[in-house]
């Protein structure tokens, strides 16, 4: 029996405004390259599968840049398109401007279904690999009523897919990995970690860029949910 429901936070609950891949889009037609929206999310996923920890948070000048140069490679790779060091590190030190410049949003599925599953008496979490209280530093988004776990990477001293994460929500949900779901858009953090700790994982994919992910649940959209616990 299901009792607890987890969830990712950005790109699963909310994302920026503008979008990841038209931040993305935008950033490197400044430096020369002309992507599609679908080869940014294609190398999104790629990059995100070959990197175990997904993609690095920002970049600041005191952290070694190779992990987030690496990222934009792969990123980059399924496109065919190459740039020299020297315009990969404009690119990430832009992606850090744009961090700066972007609200985040909710996806219009996101409070409906909070609210049917709080009705339905899940236990809800939400799970990041951002920093401590960055997530609640937007309550404009009305998130605060619905969850009664938070936990981030910090506070477990580990990021998804590593286990502290999943299994701190689980102690502090008091709910075993067997009564548990997990929702999140990537396959290696999310899908993987989930697993891992014998959590059930699916894969929310919106831009329906992995059907031949078969080895879990895959939905659009989280009005899709209901029909999984």
């Amino acid at each position: 029996m299901i009792r607890a429901v987890f969830f990712d936070w950005l790109n699963t609950l909310a994302h920026p405004e503008p979008e990841r891949h038209e931040i993305y889009r935008l950033t490197y037609r400044e430096f020369g390259a002309k992507l599609e929206a679908e080869q940014i999310l294609k190398g999104i996923i790629r990059a995100e599968a070959e990197l175990a920890d997904g993609n690095p948070f920002r970049w600041g000048e005191s952290k070694t840049e190779e992990p987030y140069l690496h990222y934009q490679e792969i990123l980059l790779s399924e496109s065919g398109v190459k740039l020299g060091r020297e315009q990969l590190l404009g690119v990430i030190r832009r992606l850090n401007q744009w961090a700066d410049e972007v609200s985040l949003v909710l996806y219009d599925d996101v409070l409906p279904a909070l609210s049917r599953l709080k009705e339905r008496g899940f236990i809800l979490g939400l799970l990041t690999n951002m920093q401590k209280d960055v997530t609640f530093a937007y309550p404009e988004l009305g998130l605060t009523p619905y969850f009664d776990v938070v936990v981030t990477s910090e506070e477990a001293g580990a990021t998804k897919p590593k286990p502290p994460i999943f299994l701190l929500a689980l102690e502090r949900a008091g709910v075993s990995a067997q009564e548990t779901v997990y929702i999140g858009d990537q396959y290696g953090t999310d899908v993987v970690g989930a697993r891992g700790v014998g959590i059930t994982p699916i894969l929310i994919d919106r831009y329906d860029m992995e059907p031949e992910t078969g080895d879990c649940p895959r939905i659009r959209s989280l009005a899709e949910l209901d029909s999984c616990l």
